[in-house]
């Protein structure tokens, strides 16, 4: 955190930093706010992959397996190039929400899509399935968008997809961590039905759990927490991968009551490490997070892997 707001792209001194109005507002307005947002989309971000890695018992599940972010994306993408496209005004109901608006309307579609399927669905094979397909639904209207928009459009988008932690102001800052805690609150909730699915559908209901509602409560805060984040950030991928496996790695511990906490703390860590990184001291240059992130998540991605290989 402290590296996070003492290094930036302006060229400008610590002792400038905290000593001089320029330094100070720079602080206060920019660093702050930035650094606050990388530390709740990384708590944010890891304790989503957890529950998602834990519920379809795959390694590779990520916060995003289910479509809620590709649901946020078609929705920016509708606000973005779809308004220009029909011209649509000023006057217009997507044009008074705003892009972090669209993209809580797409995320919250999907997950109202997730919530019917769960009820019907025995296992959670299907509603995974059933998630990717949504997200091949909305990347297919989105890459039908992107053919018919102008360039303007076009290109507004794509610095949306490269995910940002600097566009909030504190009034965006304070829903978007209401959402993520609570999101958090019913992780911490749900540690106790986690460590009992850990072995699988079959073993908790032989305990006389009801899978069904113990996968609701799941979806509810994953969809929370991802949803919350791509809407205000865009769609940072790899951390909810990586982070769960770093922290299964360090602790040595299936636990839920070990993990959740462990990866909430090194997902912020990480995320800070990479907003960090991905400015430029004294450049006024910043890198795309998600470039950062990609860069960081991969390697544990593909050790995965190789050790699944073996």
């Amino acid at each position: 955190m402290v590296a996070d707001l003492v290094l930036g792209s302006a060229s400008i001194s610590i002792q400038d930093l905290f000593t001089t109005d320029i330094g100070r507002d720079i602080l206060l307005n920019f660093r702050i706010p930035k650094a606050v947002v990388a530390l709740v989309c990384g708590v944010a971000l890891a304790v989503c992959g957890l529950q998602m890695q834990t519920l379809f018992r795959n390694p590779l599940a990520d916060p995003y397996i289910l479509g809620v972010s590709s649901g946020a994306g078609l929705g920016v993408a509708l606000y973005i190039m779809g308004t220009s496209l029909m011209g649509s005004g000023g006057g217009s109901v997507l044009n008074s929400l705003g892009s972090v608006g669209a993209a809580l309307a797409g995320a919250a579609l999907v997950t109202v899509l997730i919530m019917y399927v769960s009820n019907r669905v025995k296992g959670s094979l299907t509603l995974l399935i059933f998630g990717v397909m949504i997200g091949f639904i909305a990347s297919a209207l989105v890459n039908l968008l992107q053919y018919t928009s102008n360039a303007h459009s076009l290109k507004a988008y794509v610095l949306w997809t490269m995910g940002s932690f600097a566009a909030l102001d504190w009034l965006k800052i304070g829903i978007l961590c209401v959402l993520v805690l609570v999101g958090l609150v019913l992780a911490v909730m749900n540690i106790k039905d986690l460590n009992a699915i850990l072995p699988g559908d079959n073993y908790a209901s032989s305990m006389g759990l009801d899978v069904k509602k113990i996968r609701m409560r799941i979806l509810v805060s994953t969809t929370l927490l991802s949803g919350a984040v791509t809407a205000f950030c865009g769609p940072i991928g790899f951390l909810g991968i990586a982070v769960p496996h770093i922290a299964r790695f360090i602790f040595r511990n299936a636990d839920h009551r070990v993990l959740l906490p462990s990866s909430a703390i090194l997902g912020g860590c990480l995320t800070l490490l990479a907003d960090t990184l991905s400015e430029l001291p004294g450049t006024g240059s910043v890198i795309p997070i998600n470039t950062v992130a990609a860069l960081l998540g991969i390697p544990v991605i593909l050790v995965i892997l190789f050790r699944k290989g073996r």
